[in-house]
């Protein structure tokens, strides 16, 4: 008998995958009759009568299969479909609740959920679903076909209603953020954004050396820093040096991104090697590069003013930065919070912008911008022509001289420990 009934099935399934459903059907029913309880039989009966638009015979197979398997979810879903298409909403809710009872995690399930929600009006509970629904579905370019629609119509209006809940909670903090000092006002406007879910928390991430507790602030006021004002007043001279640097040897630049070969490049493929991202270095991993310091004496008088980060190895980094037309560079994280970079913008060219974390900057010639780059960060120059900043490491003032000196011991250890023996 098992392998009489295997046998049927068999040629059931085949018979539906290749288009012939009045076979499928006629062997479910053999299948029946040989199984009177076969919750496979009943189900595949209850979807072909569905198909014949005979509800009360679909009502009845799909019954029944619930009774022989009452917590497979997808048993339950068909039968909320035809309870829909049979206008008995509260049977169609009924079935997908229990279709969500069996697996929280049924993504067609919670579609379905919020789909109720949305025709009877509830947008609010049905972004909530909707929003839970795109947490369990795959990545967009991995959605299953049959889902797409749903799933992009689940996307919009997730966002659609994030968008609302941004406004209204503008709204109802504008007269409380009108209160605070201007160097407040962004961390508030980030956690509105964190609340309604338009953006993600951002942490720091190092790729080697991350101080705990220190906080992770995307932009720095620069008042902190005493030597702002006596480097913006070099900018014209430095710009200076580099455009003739380049006038002289448009081969000066040097890539970036410059991984060996047999090295994962991740999200760098597109600029390894690549002259769109461009650098001409000053200082590099601790070291100055003397004929570059020396081609450019304003620039490294300027950066003598400077209290830049000292780790062995590491910092300071001193370049200029070249970034090419219609050029983005992809969101990273830097080495350490112990240092942050700073930027003095000498060539910005309209539609160049700059993100860390939520903060979004746009550069303004001679106006210096120093950021934690443990936090994730990107650029962008969405312009026809090169945008050019001189880039640099300073120390982050939160540490002391004796937690400098932490640094230094702890990176000089982990350099040490990780040498060929």
């Amino acid at each position: 008998m098992t392998d009489q009934l295997n046998s049927l099935m068999q040629a059931a399934g085949e018979a539906a995958n290749s288009g012939r459903w009045h076979d499928a059907e006629q062997l479910w029913r053999d299948v029946q009759r040989l199984d009177p309880h076969n919750p496979k039989a009943h189900f595949s009966l209850g979807v072909h009568a569905f198909q014949r638009r005979d509800l009360a015979g679909a009502l009845a197979h799909l019954t029944a299969a619930r009774q022989v398997s009452p917590n497979d979810p997808q048993i339950l879903l068909t039968l909320a479909i035809v309870q829909r298409e049979r206008g008995d909403t509260a049977g169609e809710w009924e079935a997908i609740n229990g279709a969500l009872a069996a697996d929280a995690y049924f993504l067609p399930g919670l579609l379905a959920k919020a789909g109720l929600q949305e025709r009877f009006d509830r947008p609010r509970a049905a972004a909530a679903t909707y929003r839970n629904a795109l947490k369990v579905a795959p990545p967009p370019p991995h959605w299953p076909p049959e889902l797409r629609p749903q799933l992009a119509h689940a996307r919009a209006l997730v966002d659609a209603d994030t968008a609302a809940f941004t406004d209204f909670l503008d709204e109802r903090m504008e007269l409380a953020r009108a209160r605070l000092e201007p160097g407040d006002a962004s961390r508030w406007r980030e956690a509105a954004s964190i609340m309604s879910g338009r953006s993600q928390p951002y942490h720091s991430v190092a790729n080697q050396l991350h101080v705990p507790r220190l906080p992770a602030i995307p932009f720095l006021d620069p008042s902190l820093f005493p030597w702002v004002a006596a480097i913006e007043t070099q900018t014209a001279a430095i710009r200076g040096e580099i455009e003739a640097v380049l006038a002289d040897d448009g081969q000066s630049l040097s890539p970036y991104i410059a991984y060996r070969p047999g090295e994962p490049v991740n999200q760098w493929a597109e600029l390894n090697h690549s002259t769109r991202w461009g650098v001409y270095q000053l200082w590099q991993g601790g070291e100055g590069v003397q004929p570059h310091l020396s081609r450019c004496p304003v620039t490294a008088k300027a950066l003598d003013l400077v209290e830049m980060a000292q780790i062995g190895g590491l910092c300071p980094n001193a370049m200029f930065s070249a970034l090419g037309p219609h050029t983005q560079i992809p969101p990273h994280h830097g080495e350490t919070n112990a240092r942050l970079v700073a930027h003095l913008p000498l060539v910005v060219p309209p539609n160049c912008t700059y993100r860390v974390g939520f903060e979004e900057r746009r550069w303004e010639v001679g106006k210096v911008l120093i950021f934690d780059d443990t936090l994730e960060h990107t650029a962008r120059n969405d312009s026809d022509d090169v945008r050019i900043v001189l880039i640099f490491d300073v120390w982050n003032p939160l540490l002391t001289n004796a937690e400098r000196n932490l640094v230094n011991v702890m990176t000089a250890a982990a350099r040490d420990f990780h040498l060929d023996p």
